[in-house]
């Protein structure tokens, strides 16, 4: 606790004070609603649509979308790829 003179007869009290609680505890003391099972829930909802779509976002489902969308890709791959791996072949043309 500190104490202060302001002077003009106006005196300050500074206190402090610790509360040691859980998230939980302090969201019951201050009258809030319990979230976590809507939290849980749209946590599982959105791990359930991140499973559904994981086949579409591995690198085969990539490249399926990718090459089967416009197929002169696939060529430029190959092109770009063999440019990579062989760097004299990249200088002929």
């Amino acid at each position: 606790m500190i104490f202060a003179d302001l002077g003009l007869g106006v005196q300050v009290v500074k206190v402090t004070v610790e509360v040691d609680c859980t998230p939980l505890e302090a969201r019951q003391f201050f009258g809030l609603p319990d979230v976590q099972p809507m939290q849980e829930r749209v946590m599982k909802e959105l791990e359930d649509k991140m499973m559904e779509n994981m086949e579409r976002y591995s690198p085969e489902g990539l490249m399926k979308t990718w090459f089967s969308s416009m197929p002169q890709n696939a060529e430029w791959f190959r092109d770009l790829f063999s440019g990579v791996l062989d760097p004299a072949r990249s200088k002929k043309t």
